[in-house]
């Protein structure tokens, strides 16, 4: 439907001192604080885990020497989605000198609305990443106790028990991520990069990762948190996120969040014959998902 001078009515009469409403702060890219970004040149993309060799075996004499297999674990699929916007402006707006105030604002306003789409669908990823029904390509949700591994063992990124964020919640929660395996068992060396909370968590984050003496305590004893420089990254607030008591720890472990570009965003006019309105759109295509789950830790809270 376009703007017409019915729904304008107000600009059209003098006497009018201001227009508000579409000049609010907006937050900036989030998704960065988070996802990796790479660019794409297909209508999706593909990423395979593989799985390495056991632990070397002892090698009695004259015995023959063991060997391994190495395999795929899994198949971690990216599908890209084109995500657009439009408006049109009437003819008989145009004609009345609105063309260049509807323009100008409302561009605006179309930028405003994709990008807030993108950083609900990078923020979505989190948000359902406890749910049973959304998994990856290991088969099991984005945070689980049990993402299985070739060698029949599992690991686990998130509490066994829900746990809400606190000095114990986060220190057992690095301790959980130094004893994660590759798929045949062998330790990885993982480690937490960054903090990531919802608002209702920031002054929590702040006091617990930033203060010298350890939190809500009579006791003289440092913050062996930050003292050992458990999470090097500190924190980022994501306003994006649903749950206020959930929080997450991404990791230096590579290809886990990714964002995928398709194609970037663009911006195109054009006049229609028939009505002789003039149409706006925006339009980009691109994808979020998760290819190794363990490089992101997360809780849902108590």
């Amino acid at each position: 439907m376009a703007i017409s001078r019915a729904q304008l009515l107000k600009e059209l009469l003098p006497g009018l001192n201001a227009l508000f409403g579409l000049e609010y702060a907006k937050y900036g890219e989030q998704h960065k604080e988070i996802y990796e970004t790479e660019t794409s040149e297909r209508s999706f993309e593909e990423e395979t885990k593989l799985s390495g060799f056991s632990a070397a075996p002892v090698k009695n004499e004259g015995a023959a020497i063991a060997y391994d297999n190495a395999q795929e674990a899994f198949t971690a699929r990216y599908t890209h989605e084109t995500i657009a916007l439009g408006f049109s402006i009437t003819e008989e707006a145009i004609e009345d000198n609105l063309y260049d105030s509807l323009s100008s604002r409302y561009t605006k306003a179309l930028a405003r609305g994709m990008a807030y789409t993108k950083q609900v669908k990078a923020a979505a990823i989190l948000n359902n990443g406890f749910a049973a029904g959304v998994t990856y390509g290991d088969g099991v949700s984005l945070f689980s106790t049990a993402h299985p591994l070739v060698s029949g063992g599992v690991n686990s990124n998130r509490p066994a028990t829900a746990a809400d964020l606190n000095e114990t919640s986060l220190e057992n929660a690095v301790i959980q991520i130094a004893a994660w395996t590759d798929e045949r068992g062998l330790l990885i060396a993982a480690k937490p990069k960054k903090l990531v909370v919802p608002p209702a968590l920031q002054f929590v984050a702040t006091r617990l990762l930033e203060t010298e003496l350890r939190v809500g305590t009579a006791d003289n004893d440092i913050n062996a948190i930050k003292n050992n420089g458990s999470i090097p990254g500190g924190y980022t607030v994501n306003n994006f996120l649903t749950d206020t008591n959930a929080w997450f720890l991404l990791t230096d472990v590579p290809n886990g969040l990714k964002h995928f570009v398709r194609s970037p965003l663009s911006n195109s006019m054009d006049g229609d014959f028939d009505t002789g309105n003039v149409r706006y759109k925006a339009r980009e295509r691109y994808s979020f998902g998760v290819s190794d789950s363990l490089g992101v830790y997360g809780s849902p809270g108590a």
